[in-house]
């Protein structure tokens, strides 16, 4: 089986459980007597202790002989946890419940993007090939989830998640290659794996301006991921066309993941974050004041630049200024500082400013995506960086 397929196999299982798990976890724990407030206390929490807990599932993760052994073993881990949480009641439990399973599977996705870059610069394919069929199986897990859902429960959606989790793990253990871990630098090498790794990582200015600009364009998408289907309801749009709308954005994402590598290559990974950043303070401006369908497509469109170009950006960066001692870890920080504590302060802080102003809220996020892109533009200075796009 070709190496782009697999990897694609492992993405689309891993993904397959996101799709219904992002749309219907809120109505999920809102099912449970929670109410709005405890619900985005529950799923914040992971995305606020994931600068704690990715840097240690990164240590954990390098103890390994191979790069697949961990992944596998955290998708168990998540599987395990996800059963756990169908038989809880309670905002303590449930809180803790999903902290534990969500931060487990949060460190998924930057392991796997280890080796499928590594062997797309090996093998010479397309990254984003194998992890737009991720793309693609979280569109239709969207899709038919919210079929089952209605259908049947909202309890569909937990079961879905539980079965995923668990194809994961059973294709992280076959399918993904054999890659072994780098173990230890050689001798005569500052350059470390364990703690002086990370270390190392941390204290590099040009690494955190690097992600901390990705990241702060990331988190600009918190209000929209939160309040877009309120925002829209309460603009007169059918849920119906609020669901279309959602798959638009991650349908533009696939095709710029499958088609874009020549463009990709040709402005490099400084140049991407700037579009993806400039694109942002658009997009969320636009938001801000309701605009009317017909504009609601090309702003939809934007999630193209807004979320894959900057993803993109941010591991082509993270796997530049680090090396084969640190890539874990790199790849771990750098989903840690965009879908954890930056994505987690702003999702907290939506809720007041929707309530507050409605869809004005978006400004906020405007404001963020401005910031990352003067970081963004910031490293067109750094010399580290002059080698490469």
């Amino acid at each position: 089986m070709p190496t782009t397929l697999r990897l694609g196999l492992v993405y689309a299982a891993l993904y397959v459980g996101n799709g219904a798990g992002t749309p219907f976890m809120p109505l999920w724990l809102s099912e449970k007597g929670l109410t709005g407030a405890q619900v985005g206390l529950v799923l914040s929490l992971p995305m606020l202790f994931q600068i704690l807990t990715s840097p240690a599932l990164a240590l954990w993760a390098d103890r390994f002989r191979l790069r697949r052994t961990p992944i596998a073993w955290l998708a168990a881990g998540t599987c395990l946890t996800y059963l756990a949480l169908a038989g809880l009641d309670g905002l303590p439990a449930l809180a803790l419940a999903w902290l534990l399973a969500a931060s487990l599977y949060l460190a998924l996705p930057p392991l796997i993007d280890v080796i499928a870059l590594s062997r797309a610069q090996s093998e010479g394919f397309n990254y984003g090939l194998p992890r737009g069929l991720g793309s693609a199986a979280y569109i239709g897990a969207a899709i038919a989830t919210g079929a089952l859902v209605t259908a049947i429960s909202v309890d569909v959606a937990l079961a879905w998640m539980i079965l995923a989790a668990g194809l994961t793990a059973f294709c992280a253990r076959f399918l993904l290659p054999a890659d072994p871990a780098p173990g230890p630098a050689p001798a005569g090498r500052s350059e470390g794996g364990g703690l002086a790794g990370l270390k190392t990582l941390v204290r590099d200015p040009v690494f955190l301006l690097a992600l901390g600009s990705a990241g702060l364009i990331q988190s600009a998408h918190a209000f929209y991921y939160a309040f877009s289907a309120l925002a829209w309801k309460a603009q007169g749009l059918p849920e119906n066309l609020t669901g279309l709308l959602w798959g638009l954005g991650v349908a533009v994402e696939v095709v710029f993941l499958w088609f874009g590598a020549g463009l990709q290559r040709r402005l490099g990974a400084r140049s991407l974050l700037v579009i993806g950043g400039a694109a942002g303070v658009l997009r969320w401006t636009l938001l801000a004041f309701s605009p009317p369908l017909w504009a609601l497509v090309p702003l939809q469109a934007l999630h193209a630049l807004t979320y894959s170009a900057v993803f993109l950006a941010s591991i082509q960066l993270a796997a530049r200024l680090s090396g084969p001692q640190t890539a874990s870890a790199a790849q771990l920080i750098n989903a840690a500082l965009q879908g954890g504590i930056l994505s987690g302060l702003a999702t907290l802080a939506s809720g007041p400013l929707f309530d507050a102003v409605g869809a004005r809220g978006y400004l906020a996020m405007s404001v963020m995506a401005l910031a990352g892109l003067a970081g963004a533009l910031a490293l067109y200075r750094i010399s580290r960086l002059q080698d490469g796009r």
